[in-house]
């Protein structure tokens, strides 16, 4: 019984105190470079008090680790020009799509000093962030995709090489800000690898292996309605509704996942 205690201690430390976001980050928020679509996701993913928690500043070097089609793009980028920051958009072998790709080439004045690189570069190669190059590295609801990567890129430990390149990269003292799809606790470990959910005690022991120092958690991104168990993973919810038109109010009514948000030091020794 005390072991239990211990576990459950481990996974719901005490939730880290956040600062409100500054006038700078609401400022990038309500940016009107924002497409009006990635902006009617605010009322789920909390940009601005997310990257108060993670404590981001407009004169950070900050890393965004495959950033999909630029959602948290689209603030970071004219929050960082603010205050002479720098954003790397770390991506697989460096290559971006063509929405990211157009995206960035439609505004030099935002855009322009955007720099990209390859993540994982140690498991499937190209030029990755140099050790030592980050203030910050923020990565949204992608370690669940690593999970998988461990089986379509036949790489047992694609989870573990991609926690220690995250470590290297950042300068010491420097922050790892994670949120992804939360599965309870209790749930079978095995549900990680299909339904796009991850247990934060997984999250913690993949970072805390590297080297990392659990920092804090916050619960700005959670919800309750979602009970991570349903037909097609979480990619049943919106935005991607994997079941088409069945029971889409119900989804709808939902909402968005239930999301852990956890912030990692690298140890300044």
């Amino acid at each position: 019984m005390r072991a239990f205690a211990v576990a459950v201690a481990l996974v719901t430390s005490t939730a880290a105190v956040a600062q409100a976001p500054s006038p700078a980050l609401k400022q990038a928020v309500a940016a009107p470079t924002r497409t009006e679509a990635n902006k009617a996701r605010d009322v789920y993913r909390h940009p601005a008090e997310t990257l108060a928690f993670f404590g981001v500043k407009p004169s950070d070097t900050v890393v965004e680790i495959w950033p999909g089609g630029g959602w948290y793009t689209e603030i970071l980028a004219p929050y960082l020009a603010q205050g002479g920051g720098r954003l790397i958009l770390a991506n697989p072998k460096g290559t971006f799509g063509k929405t990211m790709s157009a995206k960035l080439d439609s505004n030099p004045a935002i855009y322009g000093k955007v720099e990209r690189a390859a993540f994982p570069a140690t498991v499937l190669g190209g030029t990755g962030v140099a050790p030592g190059t980050a203030d910050v590295v923020l990565t949204f609801r992608n370690v669940h995709n690593w999970r998988a990567g461990e089986m379509a890129e036949g790489e047992a430990d694609y989870s573990v090489a991609a926690f220690k390149e995250l470590y290297a990269m950042l300068k010491p003292g420097g922050v790892l800000g994670i949120e992804d799809h939360r599965l309870p606790e209790k749930a079978d470990a095995e549900r990680e690898r299909p339904s796009g959910y991850m247990k934060v005690s997984t999250v913690r022991r993949l970072a805390e292996q590297a080297g990392f120092k659990f920092a804090g958690a916050s619960e700005v991104n959670a919800n309750p309605k979602d009970t991570a168990d349903w037909p097609k993973g979480v990619w049943t919810l919106p935005p991607t509704y994997a079941e088409g038109e069945a029971d889409r109010a119900k989804y709808q009514a939902i909402g968005e996942s239930d999301r852990m948000t956890l912030k990692f030091v690298k140890p300044a020794a």
